[in-house]
């Protein structure tokens, strides 16, 4: 029995309702935000996600994932913030409660603090936001 409609091709027809095979690799979910995470490709995994600091690499060498069509934007820093202010308000409010410093100690304690866990977690965070991005199909499309 043909499906087909009249007057058109049955090999179009077949191949329309079938999705053409991903060029990058697709792993698993949890695979590709902790790849992301420890700076490799999240789609491949062997070779860098960053050329910088936090300047994402344009493509995969090994598999051509579009890298740097993938845009982050403001979710990493919000997140990055959210887990130190968590990390740094819990330690001020065990300080204060067991603790007779100063404001000024505190400060001199704390602020540093805060920015060593803000730099130490901002690109780890960067890159497993890229994997899920990049796992979910959240790529800008090419500007012509």
């Amino acid at each position: 029995m043909n499906t087909a409609k009249p007057g058109s091709d049955p090999a179009s027809t077949t191949t329309a309702s079938t999705p053409a095979p991903s060029p990058v690799p697709t792993p698993p979910l949890f695979t590709a935000i902790g790849r992301g995470a420890v700076g490799l490709c999240p789609a491949y995994g062997k070779t860098r996600l960053f050329t910088g600091y936090l300047r994402v690499a344009e493509v995969c060498t090994a598999c051509g994932a579009p890298l740097g069509q993938v845009r982050a934007d403001d979710g990493p820093p919000v997140f990055t913030i959210l887990i130190a202010g968590a990390i740094v308000v819990t330690l001020l409010v065990v300080m204060e409660s067991t603790m007779n410093l100063s404001m000024l100690t505190e400060a001199a304690i704390l602020l540093p603090l805060m920015l060593v866990v803000c730099l130490g977690l901002l690109r780890p965070i960067k890159g497993g936001t890229l994997g899920l991005m990049l796992q979910i199909g959240m790529i800008k499309p090419p500007t012509q």
